[in-house]
């Protein structure tokens, strides 16, 4: 009988619009709180070291690679000695059992003064072994990691990216500890509820929706009347979003992070669970599908969904039934919001 081969994440390549990350890497828990430029230094510095990354060796990468839109070399020896100093907790197996592994993040280096010098730096033995054993891991678009605007955003781009391409699975429930570890919240910040989904989660949604290739939720969960979980979901865009994402990625930064501040300030797109469908609508049919009325509801907002879609099943009467209900609806709402501006 012949058993199927695993495929390890060392063996996934990285080109030239992505780079790869273990998926151990990205549901790890911070002791010691990371900050964007970290966070993106860190998988740069990964990326670089992929070809060698299971061997005790050295590894070499030009500063300037790393400063981003700095001029001043200051802020990566920064983030080098934060990446030193940070242990995080990575979730594992050992023979089979789970385990946690308690490792930092990166090694002893070397890092020249000049301004166009280099860094020379080492990935720990413990946290080597850990990448040489992964079988999942998230395929990171370059360009949406730089445009990302929050740690929050990026770690929760990540977490998509590992849970994206899974067949059986679209969502997934975390305690409100577990997504503050992985989210990398510190310890007595954003301590309610509301702080963490209005200063944390709710911009992060909105940023990975626009930008990623899927559409995601987080919604809470309550155990009498505290949230005390929530359920993460996902599903990917249809060709018209995804075209979406592209344009939105090459609008200015500036002018995309003020936004998703508004956008996040009123609350929406935060992903609360759309209200219960109306039963007059359900009287004039079957209700689409829930990625469509969530794809709706970020391309449009400001617009009652269900009013349109009484506006569209109006329209539709007598016209015969629609090959690909979903998508006439939504090139219905994109008519209707062009006549219609809010």
């Amino acid at each position: 009988m012949k058993t199927s081969k695993v495929y390890r994440t060392t063996q996934a390549r990285p080109n030239t619009d992505s780079l790869v990350k273990p998926g151990e890497l990205v549901d790890l828990v911070e002791l010691t709180p990371l900050t964007l430029a970290d966070r993106r230094i860190y998988n740069q510095l990964l990326e670089n070291a992929w070809d060698d990354i299971e061997k005790p060796v050295s590894h070499v990468i030009a500063k300037s690679s790393l400063r981003g839109s700095h001029n001043s070399n200051d802020r990566v020896g920064e983030s080098i000695e934060r990446l030193m100093g940070a242990i995080v907790k990575v979730r594992t197996t050992k023979d089979g059992v789970a385990a946690i592994v308690r490792v930092q993040l990166l090694g002893g280096n070397i890092e020249t003064e000049r301004r166009d010098g280099i860094l020379e730096y080492e990935i720990p033995a413990r946290l080597r072994k850990v990448i040489k054993n992964s079988t999942i891991f998230a395929r990171l678009q370059r360009e949406v990691m730089f445009a990302l605007s929050s740690k929050y955003a990026l770690t929760l781009y990540e977490m998509v990216q590992k849970r994206g391409n899974l067949k059986f699975k679209s969502s997934e429930r975390f305690s409100i500890k577990e997504l503050r570890g992985v989210l990398g919240v510190p310890d007595g910040k954003l301590t309610t509820w509301s702080n963490l989904k209005n200063r944390a989660i709710a911009p992060s949604v909105i940023e990975v929706s626009e930008l990623s290739d899927y559409i995601v939720e987080i919604s809470p969960i309550k155990t009498g009347r505290s949230v005390t979980h929530v359920e993460l979901k996902w599903w990917p865009k249809d060709g018209n979003a995804v075209n979406a994402a592209e344009r939105e990625l090459s609008f200015s930064k500036v002018g995309r992070k003020t936004r998703t501040k508004e956008r996040a300030g009123q609350g929406e797109s935060f992903g609360e669970p759309l209200k219960p469908r109306p039963a007059w609508l359900d009287r004039m049919g079957l209700p689409l599908r829930a990625e469509t009325y969530e794809t709706a509801r970020l391309r449009y907002s400001g617009f009652d969904i269900y009013h349109v879609e009484r506006e569209w099943r109006d329209w539709a009467k007598g016209k015969g039934d629609p090959k690909d209900p979903d998508r006439a609806f939504l090139a219905f709402f994109k008519k209707f919001a062009e006549a219609n501006p809010v």
